[in-house]
């Protein structure tokens, strides 16, 4: 499969559904999607589920989208920062849902998707409130959390480079959640700074296959 090569973003977010579940990579703002964010607040989905390392920066991306009131619930390893107050706010209302999930054990969670594994034992947060409700279990001589999978409907995820069959190559710290989030989603979205035909990255360095990639969109240039 060729991945699709779409003109705007606009189009890169087509038919992305209400209720959806949405993987967001990023770290911070490095790697983040923005542009595809942005598109999706325009699209309209609604009564989404975000998948993302936190829960947004100031106005834009993730918090933009929960400020038009798109999200129901965020699922994420570190929600409060310094400039989180759209997410502080519509959590401390009642307004959003969060699944608070350690920053390991979220990349593993969608790691373990993309994998097809279906569920794993992990000692991080066992005997603290975040194994509440969870199958606990001893193994060698250490409590252990049952953990579930986490898939996506969709990933939106930020990558350097792309071939016209959908392979990328990220940039330092830009990769961050990129990669397992590509393998964990029904459908995948890559924003980019570049696109080269095929045969124009060394598939030695090719860090997603295009087999995951179903549609990449340019991001605009600075």
């Amino acid at each position: 499969m060729t991945a699709r090569l779409c003109a705007t973003t606009d189009e890169a977010v087509e038919g992305i559904a209400d209720g959806s579940t949405v993987l967001v990579g990023g770290f911070g703002t490095a790697g983040l999607p923005v542009e595809l964010i942005d598109a999706l607040v325009r699209q309209g989905a609604k009564d989404l589920t975000v998948v993302s390392n936190n829960a947004g920066n100031g106005d834009t991306g993730i918090a933009a989208l929960l400020a038009k009131r798109r999200v129901r619930k965020v699922v994420c390893s570190y929600p409060r920062q310094a400039d989180s107050y759209v997410f502080d706010a519509l959590y401390r209302a009642g307004r959003v849902e969060l699944e608070l999930v350690p920053q390991g054990t979220l990349a593993e969670r969608i790691r373990a998707a993309g994998a097809g594994i279906g569920a794993f034992f992990c000692p991080t947060g066992a005997g603290t409130p975040l194994a509440e409700g969870k199958e606990v279990r001893v193994i060698d001589g250490r409590s252990h959390v049952l953990e579930y999978p986490i898939r996506g409907d969709v990933a939106l995820i930020g990558a350097h480079r792309a071939d016209r069959a959908g392979n990328l190559v990220y940039r330092r710290t830009a990769r961050n959640f990129g990669p397992v989030m590509a393998t964990a989603a029904t459908t995948v979205v890559a924003q980019v700074r570049e696109v080269v035909d095929a045969g124009g990255i060394d598939p030695e360095t090719v860090v997603t296959p295009g087999i995951y990639v179903d549609r990449v969109v340019l991001e605009a240039a600075e």
